[in-house]
């Protein structure tokens, strides 16, 4: 079977918008006005999730299989983070003075305020990192910011393949109890699990959602009434909360809650309208993204933390629009390069492990 060139498009497409988006709320913070941070919101992270569904089938061995690449990949990862984060920490506050990096942590509140410097590694984080438990890394912390998405992958990519393994004539029950759920959870706030069990039920509907959508084609004369749809959520959702609603987007989305729901609905319409419908044919710097989007995802998160470095002495002298651009242009082209390097360490430590294997099994 021919791979669909549109998957891959609409990942590289979706993580150039997380590009985007960390660009904005993070280095972003000192420099570009809350109305362009929000609207950077448009295209999230939801579409993963998403595209996840439409590339997810109910074979239980082979998703497993996928995970343990995935879990073995972001060790490799965040031991090369740990070891980097080190080595600035250590070697790099020559170039990274101290007091210009405790204003960085301090400008992104309490959570980031902590700088600990210290002669000795901190080994504690790297086995935490190893669990998931995402403790801050000093000198890249929209790496482990970025992290949350990938803990909500592995549990609803779990329960979504034993859904679709054991309850595939019910599909469409367990997005309505899903949705269900989750008007539940927002009707009463009291009663909405903490931690990552409360993103699950949005986020397996859509998940399951995209199972659904699999080689199908929203019919064309459908298509307005979803746009009007969406455009009519919106338009309560503003009659409700009110307009301070729009600035308050972002803090509805940790964990979604209805104004972040309703703001995503255009990228996930916009998603599935054009699926099996926009014919991607040729191979461009887009699918090359999108076939390596986990090395992307990793590759931001360094990037991201690392151009506060150029905005701090940038924005007094330039346009915030034109500042943007060009950091946005710069995050993108060293996530690439970085990516590239980090494929290389994967590939490293794949082969490392493979000779230990070698030399145990000898």
């Amino acid at each position: 079977m021919n791979r669909d060139l549109y998957i891959d498009f609409a990942k590289g497409m979706a993580t150039v918008s997380i590009i985007f988006i960390h660009t904005a709320f993070w280095s972003g913070q000192l420099y570009i006005p809350a109305e362009m941070r929000i609207f950077s919101l448009v295209f999230d992270v939801a579409l993963f999730y998403a595209l996840s569904g439409i590339t997810s089938g109910s074979n239980i061995e082979k998703t497993l299989y996928r995970l343990l690449k995935l879990q073995i990949t972001y060790m490799i990862f965040v031991t090369f983070l740990f070891f980097l984060d080190y080595f600035f920490k250590v070697f790099g506050l020559s170039f990274f003075s101290l007091e210009w990096l405790r204003n960085f942590y301090s400008t992104f509140g309490s959570k980031y305020a902590a700088l600990d410097i210290s002669t000795a590694p901190q080994w504690q984080n790297l086995g935490n990192w190893y669990l998931h438990q995402y403790t801050n890394a000093d000198t890249f912390p929209v790496v482990m910011g970025s992290f949350w998405y990938l803990k909500v992958y592995y549990i609803l990519t779990v329960f979504g393949v034993l859904i679709l393994r054991f309850f595939p004539k019910h599909i469409n029950w367990f997005i309505g109890l899903c949705i269900a759920l989750t008007f539940l959870f927002n009707i009463f706030p009291e009663i909405y699990p903490s931690g990552q069990v409360g993103y699950v039920a949005f986020y397996i509907t859509v998940f399951l959602i995209g199972n659904r959508m699999k080689r199908k084609k929203i019919p064309v004369k459908i298509i307005p009434l979803l746009y009007g749809l969406v455009a009519a959520a919106l338009v309560w959702m503003f009659w409700y909360y009110g307009s301070d609603i729009f600035y308050k987007i972002n803090r509805n989305k940790f964990p979604p809650k209805i104004p972040y729901i309703i703001w995503s609905l255009f990228s996930l319409v916009t998603l599935f309208v054009f699926y099996n419908r926009l014919k991607i044919t040729k191979e461009n710097l887009i699918t090359h993204i999108g076939k390596n989007a986990i090395f992307f995802y990793f590759a931001q998160g360094i990037s991201s933390s690392l151009i506060y470095f150029l905005v701090e002495p940038l924005k007094k002298n330039m346009a915030w629009w034109l500042l943007m651009i060009l950091i946005y242009a710069i995050n993108i082209a060293s996530a690439f390069i970085i990516s590239a390097g980090l494929k290389k360490i994967d590939d490293l430590g794949w082969n490392m492990l493979e000779f230990v294997r070698r030399k145990t099994a000898a």
